[in-house]
């Protein structure tokens, strides 16, 4: 039973990480850049999730809703404003830049007085509601967290197969000057496909702050993540979510069996496993350069 609780426990905080995941893949997926501030987005929507229920006093749904779209224009703007300028330069430059992005936007956030420096509740409808089945204890985050994931790969899976838009950033995906000569508008894609990451982020955000608080270093979560994208294949939705699905169960596994500090390390460990056995991951493609 306590084999189970952890395997429990494991999956909703893999779920996390692989939300945030996904937002790693979407983008990279779009432009072929890695964006390093995915944590940094899901603390700002925990943080503007904060302030629409606490000091603008509204209704939970409400504020989640609002959250997610501020965060949705958010994504937009950054990629306009910040990203698109240098699009063309050397990968390295992008990676730096969204490096950056998430120092200014944890910065922004501890500046604020008496806010950014202090750990925050997100007053949520279900906090602290327990289920009992035998010996087993369930959170109601818990169930939150993970019910929530799959409504969200479901919607995705959706998009991505049946809407015009979602078929057109996968074409956008495969070879964006391709897509762009068949008449799709490759650079309005890319803005929404940083408009979704940044959801992605601020739901990931929102579910994870009831279970360990708001507050300005939540984004280093992002460092989690990474791992889960590279384990399920970086260029995969579905690997994002299996891969943040096992680097939590290990994790959290690591943490109860395995002495005091394998837990932190449990993460990248898989990832050097992963990396020896399956260099593209779980459902990664396999790319062949020709020479």
């Amino acid at each position: 039973m306590q084999f189970l609780q952890l395997v429990i426990s494991g999956i909703a905080q893999g779920c996390i990480y692989g939300l945030i995941a996904l937002g790693f893949v979407l983008i990279y997926k779009a432009t072929e850049t890695v964006s390093f501030a995915q944590g940094e987005l899901m603390m700002l929507g925990a943080f503007a999730g904060l302030a629409v229920m606490t000091l603008m006093g509204l209704p939970f749904w409400v504020g989640v809703v609002s959250a997610i779209a501020a965060m949705a224009v958010f994504g937009v703007l950054l990629e306009r404003v910040a990203i698109r300028p240098i699009l063309g330069q050397p990968a390295f430059s992008i990676v730096m830049l969204t490096i950056g992005i998430g120092y200014v936007a944890r910065g922004a956030i501890t500046m604020l007085p008496a806010i950014g420096t202090e750990t925050h509740t997100l007053p949520v409808p279900y906090k602290d509601v327990l289920w009992r089945a035998g010996g087993l204890v369930v959170n109601a985050e818990q169930v939150v967290v993970i019910g929530a994931t799959a409504l969200l790969c479901a919607l995705l899976f959706a998009t991505f197969r049946y809407s015009k838009v979602g078929i057109a950033m996968q074409a956008a995906s495969q070879n964006q000057l391709a897509a762009y000569y068949m008449g799709i508008p490759v650079r309005r894609l890319n803005s929404m496909v940083w408009g979704l990451a940044a959801a992605v982020a601020a739901i990931a955000g929102l579910l994870l702050a009831p279970i360990t608080f708001v507050h300005a270093n939540m984004g280093f979560i992002g460092l989690k993540a990474f791992p889960a994208a590279v384990v399920g294949g970086f260029g995969s939705l579905p690997g994002a979510i299996v891969g943040g699905l096992i680097i939590g169960v290990v994790e959290s596994l690591a943490g109860f069996y395995l002495p005091e500090g394998f837990k932190d390390i449990a993460a990248y460990i898989v990832v050097l496993v992963m990396l020896v056995v399956l260099p593209n991951g779980l459902f990664g493609e396999k790319l062949r350069k020709k020479v």
